[in-house]
């Protein structure tokens, strides 16, 4: 078990047996001590709080990165241990930061807004352009231009969710991601989290003990790029705890 210590008060966190590399990465540099005098250095409240810079720290530019490990059973729900990583335009492969982390504050969401989260909004925006296009769609695209004249967004969103279908048919593309599962619903609808991240960054564990630590940090104030006005330092303990005791009391089962 890890143990974060801040000033805020202490977070402890299980790591999986299912993401190996990021456990054995993880646990390598908490236990050198090379995550001491980092800091929480990027808060978004309802969403996450982020540290474990080590390239600050020390005044190195590492290019390390750590194969993804996508489990579907684990989701971003309030509490779990992420790694942070560049995006997709320079890492198609979603490859995990070498020793940046987040953990999830997150939100609660409605089964309506976590439909929504099954659309890819790029792809969507760029068959309305195309569709619009098309003289056949006239009425679609004037449609489209009173509700931009009114300033109209939500019924802007409301034509092309309607006009998914028909993009999908016509341009042959694919619109609607994969979507959520009961047990994501109900995370997601009750515990919360940041259902948007499933399945693009990987989670390798969970604090099961100080997610008040995580409210209190996610409440500071921020200037730019979200950092922290007042340094957030952590440093980091690794204790032995018996497996069957952290199946008794957090619910995580081991493999055989």
């Amino acid at each position: 078990m890890v143990i974060i210590h801040t000033s805020f008060g202490d977070m402890k966190a299980i790591l999986y047996d299912e993401t190996p590399l990021h456990k054995e990465n993880f646990l390598k540099l908490a236990k050198s001590g090379r995550f001491d005098s980092t800091t929480f250095h990027r808060v978004i409240k309802n969403f996450m709080i982020q540290g474990g810079d080590i390239d600050a720290k020390e005044g190195t530019r590492n290019s390390d990165r750590i194969d993804a490990e996508f489990v579907d059973k684990f989701y971003h729900e309030k509490g779990s241990l992420s790694a942070a990583r560049q995006s997709d335009q320079s890492n198609p492969e979603k490859k995990s930061s070498w020793c940046q982390f987040y953990i999830v504050h997150g939100n609660t969401f409605t089964e309506a807004q976590l439909e929504q989260f099954t659309i890819d909004q790029r792809v969507l925006n760029q068959a309305m352009n195309q569709l619009i296009q098309y003289d056949s769609h006239a009425d679609l695209k004037n449609q489209l231009l009173e509700l931009q004249r009114n300033g109209d967004h939500a019924g802007m969103q409301k034509l092309f969710n309607k006009s998914i279908d028909l993009a999908e048919k016509e341009l042959n593309v694919k619109i609607r991601k994969k979507g959520f599962n009961p047990e994501q619903i109900k995370i997601y609808t009750t515990t919360g989290g940041a259902p948007h991240l499933d399945g693009d960054y990987t989670v390798f564990g969970k604090v099961v003990e100080g997610l008040d630590v995580v409210d209190k940090i996610a409440e500071q104030r921020t200037g730019g790029r979200d950092k922290p006005i007042e340094d957030i330092f952590l440093t980091m303990e690794v204790v032995e705890v018996k497996k069957k005791e952290i199946t008794e009391k957090y619910g995580y089962e081991y493999a055989e």
